[in-house]
């Protein structure tokens, strides 16, 4: 089984779309669906990561406790608030609306920072129905196993960003099975839900469903830190947004991600930067490929 390094001759054989004269129609629109009431910061951690990679247009949609908040904090986006439920997230009456405005967008990430749940499986059953770009993470990644045949007829495939616990729920094994092989359970997940999917950790994994592997081996141990998730699911969803097809996002997203925490390691220290300070890094990245 081969496995590709990835590094910048692999992302030469993946190139980006043009730049073009610069009109945010040309670099595409992504909803950002994230947050609740408890982790509204998800959902800032995203949005601004997509701006970051190249994002033209951006709407966030979270619950309307933490609204408010967030148009305050990201003034580039139009903040949708939806109702909340009684765990504080998505209330069950959100779940059509906000497939309707995904939609009507080029791109779509959902999860972070979401309720784990009913809501959840509804959720993601109803946006891989749209046929559009889409990037799940975190409460989503836990209802797609009630949902493996919705993502098998997705008209593009998804992208799928677990970590080692969140693959052990896609594939309804424990969590030391996925540790003892992630490349493995790369092609297992990728396989079953005919998705491009991200085994992370310290040594991240990509698997295409046609089988093709990549293995990214930089990063360094800063990147284990609370929003980095987030921050590499909306790096991700913006260059979704900018045209870039499931796999080219998120092999980009990952050395993007990596190549961050790498130069915020060498400037700030191994240890201590912020996940809100990766975002920052990424659009010099992109401009030196």
């Amino acid at each position: 089984m081969k496995v590709n390094e990835l590094n910048p001759a692999t992302l030469k054989k993946h190139p980006l779309p043009p730049i073009g004269a610069g009109d945010k129609n040309e670099r595409g629109s992504i909803l950002v669906i994230a947050g609740s009431r408890d982790l509204g910061g998800a959902a800032l951690l995203c949005a601004l990561s997509a701006m970051r990679a190249g994002a033209g247009r951006l709407q966030i949609a979270t619950v309307d406790l933490v609204a408010p908040h967030l148009a305050m904090a990201m003034p580039e986006a139009m903040v949708v608030g939806m109702a909340t439920g009684r765990d504080g997230g998505f209330a069950p009456s959100t779940v059509k609306p906000l497939a309707e405005r995904a939609a009507k967008a080029d791109a779509v990430v959902a999860g972070p920072g979401l309720q784990r749940g009913k809501v959840a499986e509804q959720l993601a059953a109803a946006l891989l129905k749209n046929g559009n770009h889409l990037a799940l993470d975190a409460a989503l990644l836990h209802a797609l196993p009630a949902r493996e045949k919705d993502a098998k007829r997705a008209e593009t495939p998804p992208i799928l960003l677990p970590h080692t616990g969140e693959m052990a729920s896609l594939l309804q094994c424990d969590a030391e099975d996925v540790e003892a092989d992630p490349l493995a359970a790369g092609h297992a997940c990728a396989d079953r839900y005919d998705a491009v999917t991200l085994v992370k950790g310290v040594q991240s994994h990509i698997v295409a469903p046609d089988g093709s592997s990549f293995r990214y081996r930089g990063g360094g141990p800063g990147l284990g830190i609370s929003g980095s998730g987030d921050t590499l699911a909306g790096i991700v969803g913006g260059l979704l947004a900018r045209g870039c097809d499931p796999l080219t996002a998120l092999l980009w997203g990952v050395w993007c991600h990596g190549e961050a925490g790498r130069r915020l390691g060498e400037t700030v220290g191994t240890l201590g930067y912020l996940a809100r300070q990766i975002p920052d890094e990424v659009p010099a990245l992109l401009e030196s490929r």
